[in-house]
């Protein structure tokens, strides 16, 4: 790896560790409140240093990282899990929603429900179609 560096800008930091595949994707996702550095929104620009804390959430999965270094430069997936480490509660966290996905337990969302939800609703309250209207 090369020289390390003492401090390093967000957005380049998430593109060189491997979690967004361009530094425009982290920087949006970093406007966009999808990583916290130290259980706190923060802009692209901000700098990291070695040991903050970040939380970063990719679709329906969020992981807590602490940084161990900083590299300026995009490098292998092997090099680039270097840079960090995810804490275990991070971990288990994440094993356990995988296990509920794997299951087909599902998180309710808050959208209005679709035909398909609606006739379920229906059934259960033993609701007739003609009634509903």
């Amino acid at each position: 790896m090369q020289a390390m560096v003492e401090k390093l800008r967000l957005d380049k930091w998430l593109w060189a560790a491997r979690f967004y595949k361009t530094r425009s994707l982290a920087t949006g996702a970093v406007s966009g409140g999808k990583v916290h550095l130290n259980q706190q929104r923060a802009k692209p620009s901000k700098e990291v240093h070695v040991g903050d804390t970040l939380t970063i959430r990719i679709s329906h999965v969020e992981k807590t990282v602490v940084i161990n270094s900083l590299s300026a430069q995009r490098r292998s997936y092997a090099e680039a899990s270097l840079l960090y480490e995810e804490t275990p509660e991070s971990v288990l966290k994440r094993e356990q929603l995988a296990e509920q996905r794997k299951q087909g337990i599902v998180a309710q969302s808050n959208a209005r429900p679709n035909k398909k939800d609606r006739r379920l609703i229906r059934q259960f309250t033993r609701i007739t179609p003609e009634e509903d209207t």
